[in-house]
C-alpha cells in the first residue's frame, strides 16, 4: 500500500512585520521638516519673542557619571534646558551611542540612525576613563569621532577632547544635520568657535560615504603641511612689501638700528624734558626779577617814610 503523502510545510513570510519595521521611525524627510522647524523656533527664541520650548526631532541622552564640574559641564546645561535626557547604567540607548570604546566612527551613512533613533553621550572625564564602566552603557551603534579640535574653556585648542555639546554638534554636522549642531551650540557663548575651527575637516567628513574614505580624510588632514599663502609680488595694492626683484637684495639691517630707533625716541623725551626745564627756569628766573623789585619798592618807600618824619 502507497505511503501517505506529508504536504510540505512551507512558512510564509511575514511581510505586515517587515513593512512595520521599515516603518519604524520617521523618514527624513520629515524629520528634515521638524529640524528646520526646530531652527527657526529657537532663532525667533534669540530675538525675545514668545513661543512654546523647542522641540528637536530626535532624542539626545546622556550617562551623566559625576565627574565633571557641574557649573562648567555641557551636558548637564542641555539637561536643564530640555535638550537631553539622563540615561541610568544598564539603560539601554537604541540610536547613535558616541563611546571610546566604539570600533567604528561617525559617517554620513548614520544618518538614518540618527533621524529614527537619537543621539547619545558619555560624560565623563578624559583623566578618569579607566575608571568609567564603559560595559553599562548599552546599544546597538557605538562610535568614535574622527580628529577634532575642542574649542570649550576648559580643553581650547587640543585635539579631540570635546565636551558633550561638542560632540553632538559634530556628528550633527558630519550626517548632515548642522541645523541642530547650530541649534546647540549657540546655547554656549563661545559655541559657534567650535564650527570655525573645524569647519575645512567638519566638511570634508560630512562628504565621505565609508569609514574608510573618513580615515583617508584625517590622515591626509594631518600628515599635510600648512598651505602657504600666495602673492603676487607685481601686486602693489596687495600691502605686503617686496624689494626691487630685478637687483641684488641688500644685507639684513642688524639690531642696531632698532636700538638707534628706541635712542632716537629717548633723544625726542629728553629734548622735550629739556625744553620743558628751560621753560620752568625762565619762569622761575622771572618770578624772582619781579619779587626783587617789589622789595625794592618797599625798602624805598619805607625809607622815605622816614625822612618825612625826621623833618618833622
Amino acid at each position: 500500500m502507497g505511503r501517505k503523502k506529508h504536504d510540505k510545510f512551507m512558512r510564509v513570510e511575514n511581510k505586515g512585520k517587515n513593512k512595520r519595521h521599515k516603518m519604524k521611525g520617521k523618514t527624513l524627510e520629515a524629520f528634515t521638516e521638524e529640524m528646520h522647524t526646530a531652527f527657526e523656533a529657537s532663532l525667533h527664541l534669540e530675538e525675545g519673542a514668545e513661543g512654546p520650548q523647542v522641540k528637536l526631532p530626535c532624542p539626545l541622552a546622556m550617562w551623566e557619571l559625576g565627574h565633571c564640574d557641574p557649573k562648567r559641564c555641557t551636558g548637564r546645561k542641555l539637561v536643564r534646558k530640555g535638550f537631553v535626557q539622563n540615561l541610568r547604567l544598564n539603560q539601554r540607548f537604541n540610536g547613535l551611542i558616541l563611546s571610546p570604546m566604539g570600533t567604528k566612527y561617525v559617517t554620513a551613512s548614520d544618518r538614518e540612525i540618527v533621524a529614527q533613533s537619537g543621539l547619545a553621550v558619555i560624560d565623563c572625564s578624559w583623566a578618569k576613563l579607566e575608571e568609567t564602566p564603559f560595559s553599562k552603557m548599552v546599544g546597538s551603534h557605538p562610535r568614535l569621532l574622527p580628529y577634532l579640535i575642542a574649542a570649550n574653556p576648559v580643553n581650547y585648542g587640543k585635539p579631540c577632547k570635546l565636551s558633550c555639546v561638542e560632540a553632538f554638534a559634530a556628528t550633527f554636522c558630519i550626517v548632515g544635520f548642522e541645523e541642530l549642531a547650530i541649534l546647540l551650540l549657540k546655547k554656549f557663548k563661545w559655541g559657534t568657535v567650535f564650527l570655525d575651527l573645524n569647519k575645512v575637516l567638519l566638511d570634508r567628513y560630512a562628504g565621505c560615504q565609508s569609514e574608510e574614505e573618513l580615515l583617508s580624510v584625517e590622515k591626509d588632514f594631518l600628515t599635510s603641511k600648512p598651505e602657504e599663502e600666495e602673492f603676487d609680488p607685481f601686486d602693489v595694492n596687495s600691502g605686503v612689501e617686496c624689494g626691487n626683484l630685478n637687483r641684488r637684495q641688500c644685507a639684513l639691517v642688524d639690531h642696531d638700528s632698532s636700538e638707534d630707533t628706541d635712542s632716537s625716541e629717548d633723544n625726542e623725551d629728553e629734548a622735550e624734558d629739556g625744553k620743558t626745564r628751560s621753560d620752568t627756569s625762565q619762569e622761575q628766573h622771572h618770578d624772582e626779577e619781579e619779587e626783587s623789585e617789589h622789595h625794592d619798592e618797599e625798602e624805598e618807600s619805607e625809607h622815605h617814610s622816614d625822612e618825612e618824619e625826621e623833618s618833622k
